[in-house]
């Protein structure tokens, strides 16, 4: 019996890590290896050079080829970064059948004409698509209203947006690895699969990754994405900071950054002093960034289950009293939470690696498309599979017009 493999992608700016995990007969998912490269050639969360980013992806999938014995030929793959944004959008229609029988037909319909009715989206291609709300007859309903009866059908459509030229770069340089295109996620939505509990979702959260080029985040509430924001701002500005504040290499700024909260008597406490002050400057940077945009949603100091901290930013010292002081609101860091209703083990190797992986935030966006993949631990929404599909498709007829 052929095994069933899933693999996830996480193309980052500053690393790439790759997840192999096996649907096991319980329905379930085994981590059986993973792997995490230093990424060149990737800026920002977009390829900057086709050559340099595919020779990185090629490293961390020929490490995992080898712990795992298993030859990777396809992978879900994720999209970050400044290309990455979001858009809401209203439609309304009138149902098909002459007895006012909603239909599928008349979902899809009413989707496609939410998404004809968005503004600002030249030069985008649609990642994922979720429907918000429904209102027959003016009367909201809860769920898809399938063959509920009525002349009038509304819909409120969240939609996460990816730049055309940067999500065909990113394409045409995991293709040149020899790797088939699965699935395109955007990272947040991934991320929610392997960090969020549903009580959070549905409570209501933003899960905030601070990356090393860029900080993005995801709000959820009643289960579903209501917002979606990327800001060109992340921890690599820390060690930037330190290396100009404190005039030492990079290297040795960044261990600096990594370190940050623990007592050194080789330091003076002026030199403690300064280095808090320029972590503690970018923080409140990128948090004053996360209020904003929350205060603009209307979602500031209103969500229970607070802010969720990931990505390798996360592992600052106390980033999390940060977060709770700066929102007011409640404030932890999330590395992979394996969700209770899906069994997910872990038996890759080495030993050790199964608490580093439970414990290193950087891997909740590998894991996430594994069990977006998966397509078992439902988040209430199919995050727009279909569409990703259909993207793929297309860029892929695309890319043949300009072969000779």
């Amino acid at each position: 019996m052929a095994r069933n493999i899933i693999t996830g992608i996480d193309i980052g700016s500053s690393s790439i890590r790759v997840v192999v995990a096996e649907k096991t007969k319980n329905g379930g998912l085994n981590i059986i290896a993973a792997s995490k490269k230093d990424s060149e050639g990737i800026r920002r969360g977009y390829v900057t050079s086709m050559e340099d980013a595919a020779r990185s992806i090629k490293s961390a999938i020929k490490s995992v080829e080898k712990s795992s014995g298993i030859s990777i030929k396809s992978a879900a793959i994720s999209v970050s970064g400044i290309s990455l944004g979001s858009a809401r959008s209203k439609a309304m229609i009138r149902t098909s059948k002459a007895d006012g029988e909603i239909t599928d037909h008349d979902i899809k319909r009413l989707v496609a004409q939410s998404e004809a009715n968005i503004t600002n989206v030249s030069n985008k291609s649609i990642i994922h698509s979720v429907p918000l709300f429904f209102k027959v007859d003016n009367n909201l309903v809860n769920g898809k209203p399938t063959e509920m009866k009525g002349s009038k059908i509304e819909v409120e459509t969240f939609f996460a947006t990816y730049l055309n030229i940067h999500l065909t770069e990113l394409i045409k340089t995991v293709e040149r690895v020899g790797i088939i295109i699965e699935d395109i996620v955007a990272s947040p939505f991934a991320m929610s699969y392997a960090a969020l509990t549903r009580q959070q979702k549905e409570t209501g959260c933003v899960l905030a990754n601070i990356g090393s080029s860029t900080v993005s985040i995801i709000v959820f509430e009643e289960g579903l994405p209501i917002s979606l924001e990327v800001f060109p701002i992340g921890s690599s500005h820390i060690t930037n900071d330190i290396a100009l504040g404190l005039q030492v290499p990079l290297g040795e700024a960044e261990s600096i950054k990594l370190q940050y909260g623990t007592e050194a008597e080789s330091q003076s406490k002026k030199k403690i002093s300064d280095i808090s002050n320029m972590v503690e400057s970018r923080l409140d940077d990128i948090f004053e960034m996360i209020e904003e945009h929350l205060k603009k949603i209307s979602r500031n100091r209103i969500l229970p289950a607070g802010i969720i901290l990931t990505g390798s930013g996360s592992n600052l010292f106390n980033v999390d009293e940060f977060a709770r002081a700066r929102l007011k609101l409640p404030a932890k860091v999330g590395a992979f939470l394996p969700p209770k209703s899906y069994p997910v083990s872990i038996s890759a190797t080495p030993p050790n690696f199964k608490e580093h992986m439970l414990n290193d935030p950087g891997w909740t966006t590998a894991i996430g498309l594994c069990l977006y993949k998966s397509n078992e631990e439902s988040a209430g929404y199919d995050g727009g599979r279909s569409e990703n599909l259909k993207i793929i498709k297309n860029i892929k007829k695309w890319l043949k017009t300009l072969m000779p």
